[in-house]
């Protein structure tokens, strides 16, 4: 019997169309397997995702609403699957604004505005996090071995441009100082 392939999610992908994943956000993109908000996930079974990734997203919800998504998503992931986040890095904002001394550059990160193609609404970041409070979050709701992981050494990442590989200054990979914070966990 031929074992079914990886079942591998990308929540709140917007633009993005990786390959090999299921593509989940409210947007409308030809490419969008589900249209629905990422903190309701019924149409997936409990157990069945090897990977869930959602790249800034997760500071769209409300510090205590994110309990909630969290809790869902460990609903979907397999037992040892990986939770894969990007959000943006609070200490390394602080370092930018501590450098350029410009709140111009960081308050797109901070605060967010993103305006949902095809639904007239426009959503804003409702918290911030750091590595140690997002480890903390993760580690309460039931993941283990949280860590960074680096963008460049993790498929589909090191191939296609995301906001995981956000720099400032803009797009210098290079010389700029990475303002995403690159963390997974795995379902205990």
């Amino acid at each position: 019997m031929k074992e079914a392939s990886a079942l591998k999610l990308h929540l709140g992908c917007g633009v993005r169309n990786f390959p090999g994943f299921v593509n989940v956000d409210l947007a409308e993109y030809a490419h969008i397997h589900h249209k629905r908000s990422v903190d309701n996930l019924s149409i997936f079974k409990n157990d069945s995702a090897d990977l869930i990734y959602a790249s800034h997203v997760m500071e769209y919800f409300d510090r205590t609403e994110v309990r909630g998504v969290l809790k869902e998503w460990r609903r979907v992931l397999k037992k040892g699957g990986v939770l894969r986040l990007a959000v943006p890095d609070f200490e390394a904002l602080a370092r930018v604004y501590a450098k350029y001394k410009r709140l111009d550059m960081i308050l797109g990160p901070i605060y967010g505005r993103w305006e949902i193609r095809g639904k007239k609404k426009i959503v804003y970041h409702k918290t911030g996090y750091d590595f140690a409070f997002l480890t903390r979050l993760l580690e309460e709701n039931c993941f283990a071995n949280v860590r960074r992981y680096d963008w460049r050494k993790v498929e589909p990442h090191k191939s296609h441009d995301d906001f995981s590989q956000a720099y400032i200054p803009h797009m210098d990979k290079e010389n700029g100082m990475l303002i995403s914070l690159n963390v997974e966990a795995d379902k205990r």
